[in-house]
C-alpha cells in the first residue's frame, strides 16, 4: 500500500499522485467522516465538493464513501473498498475520524491492506494524514477529543492506526486556523518526546 499524505488538500506533488496511480482504475472510495462533527451541512458539502473536484481534474473517478453506512458491517466495507484504486481521507476532526474508522472496521481493513502491500493507495489531508501515526495525544490540542456525533457511549481513541511511527502534524507554519494549535501540538510532542513530522500546508509524505 502506497501512501500519499498531504498538510492540506492535494498538496505541491499532484504529478506524483498521477503517476503512483498510473497502473490502477483511478477510482477513489473519498472519506469524509472526519467532518461528521458538522453542522453546518451547506458548509460541509460544499467543501466535500471542492476536494471531489480537485480530485477529478487529476482524472479520477470520485465516489463519496459514508463510513457510517457500514458501522458493524466490516466485510461489506471490504468488499466495497477492494473496488477502488485510492481511499482518500479528508480532513476535520482526528478523533471523530478514528471513531468512524474502528466502528465500520475501516481501521482494520487498512492495516491489513498495509501488512499485505496491497496495490492500493492511502492518501489524504490533514485527520486523514493524522489517523496513520501511532497516538493522537497532542493532536488533541487542535481537534477537540470530546466530540461524539456517534454517541457519547463511545470511549474516546487516542490511539492511531500505528502505520507510521511518527505523528503528522499539518498546517504547520501555514495560513491555516489550526496553525497556532499545532504550534501547541508540537511543543506537547517535544516535551511528551513522541516522534512527529511537522508539514506546512502544500507539503506532502510519500511512501512508495
Amino acid at each position: 500500500m502506497k501512501l500519499y499524505l498531504s498538510s492540506y488538500k492535494i498538496g505541491n506533488e499532484a504529478e506524483k499522485l498521477i503517476e503512483m496511480t498510473k497502473d490502477g482504475n483511478k477510482k477513489v472510495a473519498y472519506i469524509n467522516n472526519a467532518l461528521d462533527f458538522a453542522t453546518d451541512l451547506e458548509r460541509k458539502n460544499k467543501s466535500d465538493a471542492m476536494d471531489k473536484l480537485d480530485l477529478d481534474r487529476l482524472g479520477f473517478s470520485v465516489d463519496i464513501l459514508d463510513l457510517k453506512q457500514y458501522f458493524g458491517n466490516k466485510e461489506g466495507l471490504k468488499e466495497k473498498l477492494d473496488r477502488y484504486d485510492v481511499l482518500w481521507v479528508r480532513g476535520g476532526n482526528t478523533f471523530v475520524l478514528a471513531q468512524a474508522m474502528k466502528l465500520s472496521g475501516f481501521d482494520e481493513i487498512v492495516k491489513k491492506y498495509y501488512e499485505e502491500k496491497k496495490e492500493i493507495l492511502y492518501g489524504g489531508y490533514s485527520a486523514g494524514a493524522c489517523i496513520l501515526g501511532p497516538t493522537l495525544k497532542g493532536i488533541h490540542l487542535a481537534d477537540d477529543p470530546d466530540q461524539k456525533p456517534y454517541g457519547d457511549e463511545h470511549q474516546t481513541i487516542w490511539e492511531g492506526l500505528h502505520l507510521l511511527d511518527y505523528v503528522i502534524a499539518p498546517h504547520y507554519k501555514s495560513d491555516h486556523p489550526e496553525s497556532e494549535d499545532i504550534d501547541k501540538s508540537i511543543e506537547y510532542m517535544v516535551e511528551n518526546k513522541i516522534l512527529f513530522k511537522a508539514l506546512k500546508d502544500g507539503e506532502v509524505i510519500i511512501v512508495e
